[in-house]
């Protein structure tokens, strides 16, 4: 029985409320047990302390759309990079991403249940995972990366990771079904284009409603495992919250009807902003973004943060996602200062990073805030978050990373 002590630190615990000063937390194993003042706990002999003394303790960061098994190449390097490397590349995108305070996510595509595994026995080290396996696309949509020339960059197909391409209702049951075989805790499904897609764009509508509704049969109301839709167009959006879908990533072109149904179904909607942002600034100082892509985002921008900014204005519940693959691992935390600027107060972010993140993971009574009887999932930042949000963007700031009672990183001094 092991007990850690984190004291003397203000409390910031995804609640949203008023910060606690002079504050501690009390962990026994990977458990949190007690929550208060300083002067409330009484700590047991022998117990492994960390003085958070001007520090801030919050609740893990939870990152709700992450590719934890990517980060975007150009063609060339896609189709040259031998199969097994990503594998091995991955370990570092994994330690990246918990090192920057991020404790959880939910993997929006092309990490496979050995991955996951590989986190929970400890030879990896890298955030609690939530894994979709392969996003279901059409023919033609976003995911399927035949170019025109024939070269077709799609990401390979192998016996933990069935391919997503799949038309008709009977195809897509079908693929559900192989995703719940190979281990997904959700199903992913592109409902409309994209920006990083060679042959559509954001706007197009891809599933119908019925082939969306299958895929809510077949997951959720036989097997009570949710969908996630990439959704950008409005018509796609209405379509994928008509049909059941519980969370709308990206939200690009959201209107008035698309906010009321959202609203009416308790729909969550993870943003992304950073991801256009990170595609436009990787085509300036490299060359692995394809030029449609770095066209595509050039046009999507302005109408992405004023749909965010709608839906947040309206009250849609809204948790934190990056997309980070397409962007580097790591910089994760920019989301955060983007979110600020649509509207949201720095307190907002963070509660969309931690409680409402986990809401949207299904993990709110298990982790994303600073409570007894939660998991032991705790960050320190050297900065006040509240007063400097974009602090976090700096992996240096996060002084402390606890996920399940283990201290993965401590330079808190």
């Amino acid at each position: 029985m092991a007990y850690t002590l984190i004291k003397n630190g203000t409390l910031i615990d995804g609640l949203g409320g008023k910060p606690l000063e002079e504050a501690s937390v009390l962990v026994k194993d990977n458990q949190i047990v007690k929550v208060g003042k300083d002067s409330s706990i009484n700590a047991p002999e022998g117990v492994e302390t960390i003085d958070a003394e001007g520090q801030y303790i919050l609740p893990g960061l939870i990152d709700t759309h992450v590719h934890m098994t990517m980060e975007l190449k150009n063609i060339q390097d896609a189709v040259s990079t031998p199969f097994s490397y990503r594998f091995y590349e991955s370990t570092q995108f994994l330690k990246r991403t918990l090192n920057t305070g991020i404790t959880s996510v939910r993997d929006a595509g092309f990490t496979d249940i050995g991955t996951k595994k590989a986190v929970e026995d400890g030879l990896v080290e890298g955030p609690r995972l939530q894994i979709s396996i392969n996003p279901l696309t059409i023919t033609g949509g976003h995911g399927d990366n035949w170019t025109q020339s024939g070269v077709d960059a799609t990401l390979q197909t192998y016996p933990g990771m069935p391919g997503g391409i799949c038309d008709g209702v009977e195809e897509v049951r079908k693929t559900v079904r192989q995703m719940l075989r190979a281990g997904a805790d959700v199903i992913k499904v592109h409902a409309t284009g994209g920006v990083t897609s060679p042959t559509d764009h954001p706007e197009f509508t891809q599933f119908s409603y019925e082939e969306l509704k299958v895929m809510v049969d077949e997951a959720y109301d036989r097997n009570g495992v949710k969908v996630m839709a990439h959704a950008q167009g409005a018509q796609g959006i209405k379509n994928a919250v008509r049909a059941g879908i519980y969370s709308i990533e990206h939200g690009i072109y959201i209107d008035d009807e698309v906010v009321d149904l959202m609203l009416e179904n308790d729909t969550f909607l993870v943003p992304t902003l950073l991801a256009p942002v990170s595609v436009l600034e990787s085509g300036e100082k490299n060359d692995r973004m394809a030029p449609y892509a770095i066209e595509k985002s050039k046009e999507v921008i302005e109408a992405h943060k004023a749909s965010i900014a709608k839906a947040y204005e309206a009250g849609v519940k809204i948790a934190m996602g990056t997309d980070a693959g397409v962007m580097e691992h790591g910089t994760n935390l920019r989301e955060l200062g983007l979110m600020c600027e649509i509207g949201m107060t720095p307190m907002e972010a963070i509660v969309a990073t931690t409680k409402t993140a986990a809401e949207c993971l299904g993990w709110e009574n298990k982790t994303g805030t600073v409570e007894e009887g939660k998991w032991a999932d705790i960050i320190v930042t050297a900065m006040n978050p509240l007063e400097d949000i974009r602090s976090l963007e700096n992996a240096d700031n996060v002084t402390v990373v606890m996920k399940d009672g283990k201290i993965y990183k401590n330079i808190a001094g």
